[in-house]
């Protein structure tokens, strides 16, 4: 029996994101040709490997079957593939890179024009998400995290700056009407904008001084979604609906013209900058290798 390899690896790209459309998202096709091609892969086999819903997709027993099997049998092929293509003069492929909306504002804008022109063959595609992911699962390379949030046995490499820090910060017409807070916990009694992540964590605020470290958990008139709601939830601050904790360096701009006035920065809490992981166990693949060569070059 002849089996196409795309109809597998549609297979796998739809079993691992537990969806068409996610699978495609994730394999760079489209939901009806992942799903043109499970269908006819089924057809050949004589099987159902997924049950499909309106909400879901699960693999059936012998598609969890199928897929535990097929998982290392395509990541070998795609490392022999990659043998060969590190015979050409200039790396060549894909490269996925899932990262956080911070990362892809505050990171990579300074990083992403000088290596796609060091590397133009190589094709970029940067998936942006706020929920912490198995960058595998969802068909990347590798992803951007903090430190805190890194995966086990992961390689990590440093990328953009070694310090960021967090800023609090309010219009100055807001400051007037409301006061200016002395300390964290005075925000307890403010107007503040929040940022909700996708699982529904809103994280509380954290200020340290001196080694005193604050947690605050405020309340406001606004919460958006983190990341992608994060513009407006700054509007609104400039508006001077309320006070916004955000990364400095988002921040800044605004900062700098007078927009938003710094609140309770004696305070502000400071971190270590973002790193590059990819999974250790495997072939790095050629456009990956560029990357993180490239990314340590600069640093």
């Amino acid at each position: 029996m002849k089996i196409d390899l795309g109809d597998l690896n549609a297979f796998v790209a739809v079993a691992r994101a537990r969806g068409f459309r996610d699978g495609a998202r994730a394999s760079g096709g489209s939901a009806s040709g992942l799903s043109e091609a499970v269908r006819r892969l089924e057809a050949q086999l004589g099987v159902r490997l997924l049950n499909r819903t309106t909400r879901s997709v699960v693999p059936t027993e012998a598609g969890r079957h199928l897929l535990q099997r097929l998982g290392p049998a395509l990541n070998e092929v795609e490392a022999a593939i990659d043998v060969v293509n590190g015979f050409r003069d200039r790396p060549a492929g894909v490269l996925r890179l899932n990262v956080p909306v911070s990362a892809a504002r505050l990171v990579l804008p300074g990083i992403v024009p000088r290596f796609l022109a060091a590397y133009p063959d190589v094709q970029l595609e940067v998936i942006t998400e706020e929920s912490f992911v198995d960058v595998l699962a969802t068909g990347c390379d590798a992803g951007i995290r903090y430190e805190e949030r890194l995966e086990q046995d992961m390689i990590a490499v440093p990328i953009g700056p070694r310090e960021q820090s967090f800023a609090a910060a309010a219009a100055s017409s807001y400051l007037d009407r409301h006061g200016r807070p002395e300390h964290p916990r005075d925000l307890l009694g403010h107007a503040c904008l929040r940022g909700r992540f996708a699982s529904g964590t809103m994280t509380l605020w954290e200020f340290e001084r001196d080694g005193e470290v604050v947690r605050v958990d405020p309340t406001g008139p606004l919460v958006v979604s983190a990341g992608g709601g994060t513009d407006l939830a700054i509007d609104a601050a400039i508006a001077g609906c309320g006070i916004i904790h955000l990364f400095e360096d988002w921040l800044r701009p605004h900062l700098e013209r007078g927009a938003l006035e710094p609140v309770l920065k004696p305070w502000w809490q400071h971190f270590s900058g973002p790193f590059l992981y990819y999974p250790g166990r495997r072939l790095v693949p050629a456009p990956l290798r560029a990357f993180v060569d490239f990314i340590k070059g600069i640093g």
